[in-house]
């Protein structure tokens, strides 16, 4: 029986840590750091990351076009019912039976969806009803950064590099929330909510280092979104959202906005990061972390008018650099040790 690793869902996530557990999955790198890739084309492994760079940098506008007509909890709940509906649909048809996952595994798939995807992607999306999709997506950049803040107040001993960059991004932060929002209506509450969210994600991303998560990392995402979909139906509910909502008075656009968060930010974007973990090395795949808030603002500036002030670009740029020297420090490792074999990454999984 292959061994069993935990791995974190990769929707604006953390890269490193993604990045680095998948790869690890998949055979692609050491423990302490990326293995040479697999020999893709060049080409192949740009295309990849260009569907990555768009795909998940163009999620914070389709939300914002989504929550113009939709009840932002229950048309994050059909995103996500959809797209897990859709990836687990395929998988049991491509293997002859439906996946399955063990019960300890299901509860900490439980726990991480509703923290990454109710908790992170839920807040973020109620939050989108006012800040702009280019200023929330630079917030949730800061993600990475709180992982490393729980990290180290979990006993961790990051390097000073990577503090340093710790202590950068809040710098950055702190001028977003306090600043940022200046000449375009959000106030300092509002953007504190899309960082709860990412707070929320952050936490997630870390318990899932820690966490009995399948190995079958197909399955697991396919039946985490199903989850995280569940749940944000019922909260909706509770809420007072109303179903009827989502047709009456909704537009075509929001509809759309839907079916491309289901289909290519969540379904082609994976299948694309996945194929990278086992062709590129996590140094190029991690660059995500900080193209994606840089292609959020650029869409939300070109698609929806959204302005760009001197401020929120200050306080973005130095949030993108803290990242970027997060992950330069921590993918930097003294002398790699080869790990054992274990299971590949595949659409092909084990237990049915």
């Amino acid at each position: 029986m292959p061994e069993r690793r935990a791995y974190a869902v990769p929707r604006a996530g953390d890269a490193a840590q993604y990045a680095g557990r998948v790869a690890r999955l998949a055979g692609t790198t050491t423990q302490h750091g990326p293995a040479a890739p697999a020999g893709a084309s060049p080409r192949r492994v740009w295309t990849a990351l260009a569907i990555v760079y768009v795909a998940w940098g163009s999620t914070y506008v389709a939300i914002r076009v989504m929550d113009r007509t939709l009840p932002p909890l229950l048309g994050a709940a059909v995103r996500f019912l959809a797209a897990g509906a859709l990836m687990y649909g395929f998988l049991a048809l491509r293997r002859g039976c439906a996946p399955r996952v063990r019960a300890r595994e299901l509860a900490s798939l439980t726990l991480v969806a509703v923290l990454l995807l109710t908790g992170g992607n839920g807040i973020v999306t109620l939050a989108e009803r006012h800040v702009p999709a280019g200023l929330a997506a630079l917030l949730v950049a800061s993600m990475p950064l709180w992982v490393l803040l729980l990290r180290a107040l979990t006993g961790d001993r990051p390097r000073r590099a990577t503090l340093a960059g710790l202590a950068i991004g809040i710098v950055g932060v702190g001028l977003l929330v306090l600043r940022g929002g200046q000449g375009q209506g959000v106030g300092a509450a509002q953007m504190l909510e899309v960082l709860v969210g990412a707070l929320a994600w952050a936490a997630g991303s870390f318990l899932s280092s820690r966490l009995p998560l399948p190995a079958d990392v197909a399955a697991g995402t396919a039946i985490e979104m199903l989850i995280g979909g569940i749940v944000l139906a019922g909260i909706g509910t509770l809420a007072g959202e109303r179903w009827s909502g989502l047709w009456s008075g909704a537009s075509v656009d929001s509809w759309l906005a839907i079916a491309y968060l289901a289909l290519i930010g969540s379904i082609v974007a994976f299948t694309a990061y996945v194929w990278l973990l086992a062709n590129a090395p996590i140094s190029k795949i991690s660059t995500y972390a900080y193209v994606n808030p840089a292609v959020a603002v650029v869409l939300g500036a070109g698609i929806l008018g959204e302005a760009v002030t001197a401020l929120m670009a200050l306080g973005g740029a130095v949030i993108v650099v803290a990242v970027a020297v997060v992950i330069r420090s921590e993918s930097r490792p003294p002398q790699p040790v080869p790990l054992p074999p274990v299971a590949a990454i595949t659409l092909d999984g084990e237990l049915c």
